[in-house]
């Protein structure tokens, strides 16, 4: 990865874990994991929210819900883009963030697999992107299937041009 590249976390916020997240504490370990190498590497760290406007949605911005998980949180000055459909780059500024900053390549990781991770990652590809996703850094709502949506998804992501790696395989090159 080179000065082009930034690490793209999709909404891993309170709410989301509070509703269940299949293999919660495994995906904070691996974002965790990322964020603190891509930092360490110079590699810009940009969060994505996710902003309900019922505020009975426990990702309202009035709901507690609606924080970045602790963790995970971002440090001053890392860019938060708001957005209210799976697709991040729906009437967002995360384009026009990453046109400013020179980014081509995206690596992403986040919730929910099989919501903003697939809208995103599609996306991201149809605009040119250079799009990695962190296979076992996504995850969905907890159940008896979430680990065969995850594999759905990872299979046909991939089959649409998304590169597929496992968290200790992203490698950070210091810029």
């Amino acid at each position: 990865m080179s000065g082009n590249t930034a690490l793209l976390i999709v909404d891993v916020q309170t709410g989301l874990f509070d509703e269940g997240a299949y293999r919660a504490d495994d995906l904070l370990a691996h974002v965790s994991s990322l964020t603190a190498r891509a930092r360490g590497a110079n590699v810009p760290v940009i969060y994505v929210q996710h902003t309900a406007d019922d505020p009975e949605d426990s990702l309202h911005p009035d709901s507690p819900g609606h924080a970045i998980h602790p963790p995970i949180a971002p440090h001053q000055g890392e860019l938060i883009v708001q957005k209210t459909t799976p697709d991040s780059f729906n009437e967002t500024t995360l384009r026009q963030e990453l046109e400013s900053r020179g980014i081509q390549k995206l690596i992403i990781a986040g919730m929910q697999t099989d919501y903003c991770i697939n809208a995103t990652s599609r996306r991201a590809v149809q605009l040119g992107y250079d799009v990695t996703l962190v296979s076992d850094a996504h995850t969905t709502a907890d159940g008896e299937t979430a680990q065969q949506v995850i594999d759905q998804y990872n299979h046909d992501l991939n089959d649409e041009g998304v590169r597929l790696v496992t968290t200790d395989k992203v490698e950070f090159n210091p810029v």
